[in-house]
């Protein structure tokens, strides 16, 4: 049996093993998404705010550098598939400057239903998902929840993500999907594995930035262009109070002041 495809698809899985290339990652290997991209695009910046329930994300692109926002109260999985789909409006997609994207896989028009198409197949190449899944596919069987949870644990999704791929690849029907999106945590963890990938990000992480807006302030720092004083500012203007040096200093003072004396 081979793994189901369209030109469509075959089109975008072209076009999402390109980016996979140009950012440095091997053809089969497991992703995150939003680490990647802090990493290794010179000119994006990374945002993690925590936006409610309507925004998964959104993407605005300037000549010089562009912004990335991601919704940091998604669970991680959800979060790493929201990068893979932005990253299609950064690189592919050329009807807008501003994107704004709902939370919901697979709606919107069909630019956003592009973007989730090459979410996927960024984030889950269509050879290594079928290797996982030949095992039961190819001798008739109906795919398992264990199985289910291992395939997003493998590729770091949500349960909704891996759910819409199966049934997009036709691995699974509309109905079995629909089965397995409840109790998502509590079956992950019946199976051993920690409920990380299906909670939002620690509230100490929920407002962050990271990539070429910090690197920028970092430099400007190494080589005394700024004071110490503006340093501060701009990484507490970047939600990156973790980076503030006054912060590190009354921490350091709150330390030696707490110190028992003998």
């Amino acid at each position: 049996m081979n793994s189901p495809s369209s030109p469509k698809n075959e089109d975008l899985s072209g076009e999402a093993a390109v980016l996979r290339k140009r950012l440095g990652v091997d053809a089969s290997s497991p992703i995150d998404a939003i680490r990647l991209a802090g990493d290794a695009i010179p000119n994006l910046t990374v945002v993690h705010y925590p936006f409610g329930t309507g925004i998964s994300g959104m993407c605005i692109k300037g000549d010089g550098s562009s912004v990335i926002a991601i919704n940091s109260i998604m669970s991680v999985g959800r979060q790493n598939f929201s990068m893979a789909h932005e990253l299609f409006h950064l690189y592919y997609d050329a009807s807008s400057a501003t994107t704004v994207c709902s939370t919901v896989i697979g709606s919107g028009n069909s630019t956003e239903k592009r973007a989730d198409q090459f979410a996927s197949l960024f984030l889950i190449p269509p050879p290594i998902l079928y290797e996982l899944v030949a095992p039961e596919i190819e001798k008739g069987r109906v795919l398992t929840l264990k199985s289910v949870v291992s395939l997003e644990q493998h590729f770091l999704v949500s349960r909704r993500a891996i759910l819409y791929r199966l049934v997009q690849d036709r691995y699974l029907n509309s109905a079995q999907a629909e089965e397995m999106k409840h109790g998502v945590v509590a079956s992950a963890l019946e199976l051993g594995y920690a409920k990380t990938l299906y909670v939002p990000s620690p509230e100490n992480e929920q407002m962050a930035t990271t990539g070429r807006y910090i690197r920028q302030v970092e430099e400007l720092a190494s080589k005394n262009m700024i004071t110490d004083g503006k340093y501060n500012e701009w990484m507490l203007a970047g939600l990156r109070k973790d980076l503030n040096h006054e912060e590190d200093l009354n921490h350091e003072e709150d330390s030696i002041g707490s110190e028992v004396v003998d």
